[in-house]
C-alpha cells in the first residue's frame, strides 16, 4: 500500500507551489512592462540626469561639455530680466486659464450636456479646436491677427468701421493677452470634454430628488453637481497649469516671444538659449528650473487635493 504524505508535508508542497506561482505570475507582470520600463528610462529619466550634467557647463552643444561652471547658469538664470519675464507671463496664463478658460468650459459642458436642441453638433464644434495641430492653429490665426487690413480679417472689420487697424501681436500692452485668446480657443473644448466626461457619472436621480425638494437650477449645480465633478475640476486645473507652464509651440510660431520679450514664456527662453544662441549648458538649466516647477507644483497640489468628493446639503 502506498503511504499517505502527511498534512505538513502537504502543507509545505501547497506553499510551494503557490510561491512558485506567484513568481512566474510576477515575472509575466516583468516581462510586460519591460519595454516600456526601457523607453522610460531611456526617453525621460536619462535626459533628466543628462541636463542637470549639462547644466553644470557652458556648453555649446559642439564636443565634450569641458568648461566647467559649477551652479553658475543657475544663479545667472533669476537674475535675468527676461526670465523673470517669463515667469510673470507663465503666471498671468495660468490665473487666466484658471478664471476665465475652465469655468468657461464649464459652462458650456453643461449646456450641451443638457437636453439642448442640436447638442451633438455643438459638442463636435466646440471640440474641433483640439484636433487641430498647435502648428496649423498658429498660422490661422497668424492670419487673422495680420496687421495688414487687406490681408488680416480682424483689421479688415476694424477698418470698415473706421478705426486704425491695430497690431494685436505687435503691442506689448495686448499681446499676451491676445495669445491667451488663442489658447483659450484650442484647450477649452478638451476641458469641456472632460467635464462632459464627469457630468455623465452623475446619477440623474439626485437632481429629479433635489428639484422634487424644492431645488432651483442654481441650487441644484451649485450643491450637488459642483460637488459631485470635484475629481474632474481637480484633474482639469492640474492639466491646465502644467500645460500654461510648458507653453510653447504657439507662441514660438505667432510672436517667438516677442514683441520685446512681452510674450515670452519659459519654454520660448529655454529654447532661444539652447537651440538659437547655442548655449546649451544655460539652457539645459532653464529646463531643470522648469522641470522643478512642474515637480514641486504636482507634489502640493496632489497633497492639497487629495479628499473624496461630497455632496452638500440642500
Amino acid at each position: 500500500m502506498q503511504s499517505v504524505p502527511a498534512i505538513p508535508d502537504i502543507l509545505k508542497l501547497k506553499k510551494a507551489s503557490g510561491t512558485q506561482r506567484r513568481f512566474q505570475d510576477n515575472l509575466v507582470i516583468v516581462l510586460f512592462l519591460l519595454p516600456a520600463l526601457i523607453l522610460f528610462l531611456l526617453f525621460v529619466i536619462y535626459p533628466i540626469f543628462q541636463s542637470v550634467y549639462y547644466s553644470l557647463f557652458n556648453w555649446k552643444g559642439f564636443g565634450p561639455a569641458v568648461d566647467f561652471v559649477g551652479l553658475d547658469n543657475f544663479k545667472n538664470i533669476l537674475v535675468d530680466r527676461v526670465f523673470l519675464i517669463a515667469l510673470r507671463n507663465g503666471f498671468f496664463i495660468i490665473v487666466f486659464s484658471l478664471l476665465l478658460q475652465l469655468p468657461l468650459s464649464m459652462l458650456l459642458a453643461v449646456l450641451v450636456g443638457r437636453d439642448l436642441p442640436g447638442r451633438v453638433f455643438f459638442r463636435t464644434i466646440f471640440f474641433m479646436p483640439f484636433v487641430l495641430s498647435e502648428v496649423i492653429t498658429a498660422l490661422m490665426w497668424l492670419f487673422l491677427f495680420n496687421p495688414d487690413p487687406e490681408r488680416g480679417f480682424l483689421n479688415a472689420i476694424v477698418v470698415l468701421f473706421g478705426a486704425k487697424p491695430v497690431p494685436w501681436l505687435g503691442n506689448t500692452d495686448i499681446v499676451l493677452l491676445v495669445i491667451f485668446v488663442v489658447l483659450t480657443w484650442k484647450y477649452f473644448g478638451f476641458h469641456m470634454l472632460l467635464y462632459l466626461t464627469g457630468l455623465q457619472n452623475i446619477p440623474t436621480e439626485l437632481e429629479e430628488a433635489a428639484r422634487i425638494d424644492g431645488a432651483n437650477a442654481l441650487q441644484s449645480f451649485f450643491r450637488i453637481t459642483l460637488p459631485l465633478l470635484g475629481t474632474t475640476i481637480r484633474t482639469s486645473v492640474y492639466l491646465s497649469v502644467i500645460g500654461s507652464i510648458q507653453q510653447f509651440i504657439l507662441v514660438w510660431i505667432m510672436t517667438k516671444g516677442g514683441p520685446v520679450n512681452a510674450s515670452e514664456t519659459l519654454a520660448t527662453y529655454m529654447y532661444r538659449f539652447g537651440f538659437v544662441r547655442f548655449q546649451l549648458g544655460y539652457g539645459s538649466a532653464v529646463a531643470i528650473y522648469m522641470f522643478l516647477i512642474c515637480v514641486i507644483f504636482s507634489l502640493v497640489y496632489q497633497r492639497l487635493t487629495r479628499r473624496p468628493d461630497y455632496l452638500t446639503g440642500l
